[in-house]
Order: structure tokens, then C-alpha cells, then sequence
């Protein structure tokens, strides 16, 4: 009977053992199974963010081909070459040089340089890309633009490759640009950069008569002698531009006359030789700051300080006064000299009306004003 019971609780051991090991095993599995979607949804997450991440470096390699890929330079370079013009000259005994662009205007081929390239110049020849050089005829020049339109009457047609000029206004800091000309006599060289600023005005003191040439595009592109009256291309191939000087010792500080301001004025060069509509204030003056401000007891810190009011002028005719600060034109703010006159260069005519903002003080006075003509060039 002993013997039995022994037995007997063997067996129920026996059956409580492998109960325990099933239960055990019951519950290994649902942890190990616990932990296996654990790490298939940590696979997944890792798989998504390596997704994620492969989708922004595409994005990011394509950006990188469609603005530095080397072939699309190469190709545009192939397609614009042929309209950029070699212009040498003489003045007295020196040899002057210079670049230009060949431009359809109204079925006429003309080429398009700076007014600073041929002035003075005699004996004045166009090379086109190809080695054929012809004597080019000054149509018509602009020293308060910088801008001269040429004819080579003798060179035949198809010499004439022409480009296309589209609306500067659309440029914004930042687009890329490329600049085509002939730096110290090396025809063709392309350069590249960006639009680093606009509506920048530049002095020209000798040609302009101390006057600015306004409305002007500042660019990284490296420019140098001899690039002058090169087209600044957008990267269609379209002229948005004339590049037209540096600043000395500068690192890749240079300046474009804007495609907007050729197309006004192209008619006038190529048929009347000159062009006479550039708005005329009638006074000098300086950028107002916020250390002028606090020593004049003013509380405006922007704007054109006038220091001189020309009389007679426009100026003095609608009471512009010394010390007056002009803050506004036609309700548009100007924070500068450089804003003022290019907003003028862009935006009016001779003998059409503005409504100057006046600081006067530290009051705000509203002044009507009939622009005036500016009075010829030095010659």
C-alpha cells in the first residue's frame, strides 16, 4: 500500500513536472514571440528612416546635377558662343578691346557693347568667333547706362548669331549666371557665379559727370578687362545683362547693366544715336544712418539725406529742402541712395510726376514733384 502511494504521488509528480514544463514552455514561446514583433517593428522603423534618408540624398544629388553639372555648361557654351563679338579700337596711339553680343533688333543685326569700350575709339572692328574681323560703325551711345549699339554693315549674315534678351526684373539674388567675353584679349572665356545683389548703383565719374549709373546687377561671376560689354546669361542662354565693371582688388565683386534697361534703350541707339530720357532730381546728398540720425535729433535712420538742392531744379521747384530725408517715392519705401535712384532708372520718365515721402524734422511730409531731364553727357 506504501509502495502504491509512493507510486501514485511519483505519477503526480511526474504529471506536474511536465504540466510545469508545458506551461513554461507556453510562456517562453509568447515572450520569444513578444520580442520577435518587437524587433520586426524596430526593423521596420529602421527601414523607413533608411528609406526616408535615400529619398533626401536623391533629391539632393539631383539638385546637384541640374546646377553643376559640367555637360550643361559645356552644351550651353556650344549653343551661345558664336553671338559673342571681339570690339578693338584706338585711342590715339593705345589699342583698346573689349566684348559685345550679337542682337535681331526690328530684323536689323546689331551688336550690343558698353558706351565705355568704344568711346573715343577709332578704326573700330568686330571679330566674330570663327577669326573673321569686319569695321563696325558706332550707331548710338549712353554714358549715364554705359551702353553702345554697333552695326558691321560689310560682315555677312551669317556671321550673325543673335541672342535672346529677357526681363531682368524676374532675377533674384542667388540665380546662377554666366558671363561670356574676352578677358585681356582671351576670346571666349566663360566664367560662372551668381546674382549677388540688385538695384545697386555705380559712379562713373569721367563719362557720366559724377552722375550714377543706377539699377545695376552685382555678381560673383569673375569678370575682367576686356569682358566689358559681354552678355550675362541666364541658364537658358538668355541675356540678362552687360557686364560692365569691377571693383579693384575685389574678390569676385562685379557689375551688370540690367537686360531691362538695354531693351528701353537698344531703339533709341540703334536709330536716334543717343538716348535722352533719364529722369533728373536736382539734388546731392548721402545714406542716412542711425548715428546721422541721433546727431541731427532725428528719429527716422533710413533714407537719402539731402545735403544740397540744385536751384533751379525739380527739386527746389517742389520745396525739397537741406536736411530733408526722402524715406518714400510714389508710396514704395526707399531705405537709400541706392534704392532712390534705381527706383527712378526703372520707373518714370522726364516730366512725369512723383510724390516724394519727406523726413522733415520729425515730421512726414508729402511732396509733389515734376522729374526733370538730365543735361548731356561730358563728351
Amino acid at each position: 500500500m506504501a509502495t502504491q502511494q509512493r507510486g501514485h504521488s511519483t505519477s503526480m509528480l511526474a504529471l506536474v513536472f511536465v504540466a510545469g514544463l508545458i506551461l513554461g514552455g507556453i510562456v517562453t514561446v509568447y515572450a520569444l514571440d513578444n520580442q520577435i514583433n518587437t524587433l520586426n517593428n524596430e526593423l521596420s522603423n529602421v527601414e523607413n528612416l533608411l528609406a526616408e534618408v535615400s529619398g533626401n540624398q536623391t533629391i539632393y544629388n539631383q539638385n546637384f546635377t541640374v546646377y553643376q553639372n559640367a555637360t550643361a555648361f559645356s552644351v550651353l557654351y556650344s549653343e551661345v558662343k558664336d553671338s559673342v563679338v571681339l570690339i578693338t579700337g584706338r585711342v590715339g596711339s593705345d589699342t583698346v578691346q573689349g566684348s559685345g553680343f550679337v542682337y535681331n533688333y526690328a530684323g536689323s543685326m546689331v551688336v550690343v557693347t558698353n558706351n565705355h569700350v568704344v568711346h573715343g575709339a577709332t578704326d573700330v572692328n568686330v571679330a566674330f568667333s570663327d577669326g573673321n574681323g569686319y569695321a563696325a560703325t558706332v550707331n548710338g551711345t549712353d554714358a549715364y547706362s554705359d551702353l553702345a549699339v554697333l552695326s558691321v554693315p560689310s560682315a555677312p549674315q551669317t556671321e550673325f548669331k543673335p541672342l535672346v534678351i529677357v526681363n531682368s526684373s524676374l532675377l533674384k539674388v542667388g540665380d546662377p549666371v554666366i558671363a561670356i567675353g574676352n578677358p585681356y584679349g582671351l576670346t571666349g572665356s566663360l566664367t560662372t557665379g551668381v546674382v549677388s545683389a540688385l538695384g545697386r548703383t555705380i559712379p562713373e565719374t569721367d563719362l557720366a559727370g559724377n552722375y550714377a549709373i543706377a539699377n545695376i546687377i552685382q555678381t560673383s561671376t569673375p569678370i575682367n578687362p576686356g569682358n566689358s560689354g559681354g552678355p550675362l546669361l541666364s541658364l537658358n542662354g538668355t541675356v540678362v545683362g552687360i557686364t560692365t565693371a569691377i571693383v579693384e582688388n575685389s574678390q569676385g565683386l562685379g557689375f551688370a547693366v540690367p537686360s531691362d534697361t538695354m531693351v528701353k534703350e537698344i531703339p533709341y541707339l540703334a536709330t536716334v544715336g543717343h538716348y535722352d530720357l533719364h529722369s533728373y532730381l536736382g539734388v546731392a546728398g548721402s545714406d542716412m544712418d542711425y548715428s546721422t540720425a541721433q546727431s541731427m535729433h532725428v528719429n527716422v535712420t533710413y533714407g537719402w539725406l539731402i545735403s544740397q538742392v540744385v536751384s533751379p531744379g525739380p527739386a527746389a521747384t517742389a520745396g525739397v529742402q537741406v536736411n530733408d530725408v526722402i524715406i518714400g517715392l510714389n508710396s514704395t519705401r526707399v531705405r537709400n541712395g541706392d534704392e532712390m535712384t534705381s527706383w527712378i532708372e526703372a520707373n518714370t520718365v522726364p516730366n512725369q510726376t512723383v510724390v516724394l515721402t519727406v523726413a522733415r524734422g520729425n515730421q512726414t511730409v508729402l511732396l509733389p514733384l515734376q522729374l526733370g531731364t538730365r543735361p548731356p553727357p561730358p563728351s
